[in-house]
Formats: C-alpha cells, sequence, structure tokens
C-alpha cells in the first residue's frame, strides 16, 4: 500500500544559500542561521484535477538570456507574461487553494509570515568516491597487532553473502566505497529566525543542503513534533 503523502499548507519558493553566518536573540545567545535569498517566484503554471488528474502549482525564478534557454521554455512562460526563467519547479496545492493562484502572480518570502518552522531540499556536496570510513563512519582496523597497510579497510565482504540458501552474492545495499555526496537532502523542521521581506532574506537556524549560490527549495514544515507544533500554533494565532 502506498504511503500518503503529507499535507503540505502555504506556499513553496525557490531560494538561493548564501552562506553562514550569527544573529544575536534578545537574550544576547549566539544563534547560527543560514541566509537564503528568495527572490520573487513567479507562477508559471496551475495544474487542475479536470486536466491534469490532480492540482499543483509551478513557480520559476531566476533570470536568463533568451539565447541561452530553449524554446519550449520561452513559449512555456511567455504565457504567464514573463520572460525565460532559469529555475522551475512544482508543489502540491489542494484543489480549493489552486483556485487561490493565477498566472504572473508574484510570490514573495512574506509567505512564510506566520510561519516558525520550515523545510529546505536541496543537493548536498559532491564528495567523489570515498571510503568506507567517511562514508558510513566505519571505525576501520586496528592500529597495532599485526594489521599491516589495512588500517582503513572495510574489513569482510564476502562472509555476509549467504542469504538462506540463495545466491551467493552480497547483498544490495552493503555499506562499501563508493560515490558520496551529490544527492537531494531535506533539513526538516528548521527553525526561522527572521525574515527581512524589503531585502528579500529569509534566515534559519541551522545549516542547509548545499553550496553557497546553490538552489533550494523552502516549505512550510510538514512533520513537526509535539513541542513545536505547539509553538507553531502560537506563531500563527499572532
Amino acid at each position: 500500500m502506498a504511503k500518503a503523502r503529507p499535507e503540505i499548507r502555504g506556499a513553496q519558493l525557490l531560494g538561493t544559500k548564501l552562506g553562514m553566518t550569527r544573529v544575536f536573540n534578545e537574550a544576547g545567545a549566539s544563534i547560527p542561521v543560514t541566509v537564503i535569498a528568495v527572490e520573487p517566484n513567479v507562477v508559471t503554471q496551475i495544474r487542475t484535477d479536470d486536466v491534469d488528474g490532480y492540482a499543483a502549482v509551478q513557480v520559476a525564478t531566476g533570470e536568463i538570456k533568451a539565447r541561452n534557454s530553449t524554446m519550449p521554455v520561452m513559449g512555456h512562460d511567455a504565457k504567464a507574461g514573463q520572460s525565460p526563467k532559469r529555475h522551475h519547479r512544482e508543489f502540491r496545492v489542494t484543489t480549493d487553494e489552486a483556485g487561490e493562484y493565477e498566472l504572473g502572480k508574484e510570490l514573495t518570502v512574506a509567505a512564510f509570515e506566520g510561519c516558525a518552522f520550515v523545510d529546505v531540499s536541496g543537493t548536498s556536496k559532491g564528495k567523489g568516491f570515498q571510503g568506507g570510513i567517511k562514508r558510513h563512519g566505519f571505525k576501520g582496523q586496528l592500529a597495532t597487532h599485526g594489521v599491516e597497510r589495512k588500517h582503513r579497510s572495510p574489513g569482510s565482504i564476502g562472509g555476509h553473502a549467504n542469504n538462506a540458501g540463495k545466491a551467493g552474492r552480497i547483498k544490495k545495499g552493503k555499506k562499501m566505497s563508493g560515490h558520496m555526496g551529490a544527492e537531494r537532502v531535506t533539513m526538516r523542521s528548521l527553525d526561522v529566525v527572521r525574515i527581512d521581506a524589503e531585502k528579500g532574506l529569509l534566515l534559519v537556524k541551522g545549516p542547509v543542503p548545499g553550496h553557497n549560490k546553490g538552489l533550494v527549495e523552502i516549505r512550510p514544515a510538514v512533520r513537526l513534533y509535539k513541542g513545536k507544533a505547539a509553538k507553531q500554533t502560537e506563531v500563527s494565532k499572532g
């Protein structure tokens, strides 16, 4: 049975990770924050149950020269009365929420006002081909007692191949050396420390995936434990 999708309320926007810094709260405590620049996102497509079988909204951001874009993208964005955009993403909404959007509508970071926590998704930094110690946190072999030039080796592998009479090969998912990073990562329920609507900046507590100037997706948090849920309710009430 397919897992139910978590219900997401509110707009999801695209932003650019600028880097990390720190701010001080009223008590004088230092809070590490990531600064995300959220330029105005433009609605470029609205999907409906009647036409597409589901309700969703597509947003786009980032200017790009026409010569560096493609004819399909240029025509697609032109329907919304916009010049070609660099990044496009789609997010699900309910049928009623879809009626609140229209082509060409601008969504800004002010959409997160009244939102105490957000989820931020991005592509993590690529680390290339890495060994078991760096990739999986393996302990490694002994530093003495006769171990020669195998200190960072993963150890026995094929001994775990037998699987109750099935083929004698290594099981899928075996933790070994391989490509690390460069995958989609979502940081859940990050505290919204500050919103600067005038400059289009969002400050969230802690790190977010990816390198500086990387694209990230921001949405209202979909999973909150009891303490954070209570805080979100308090913030929503104003």
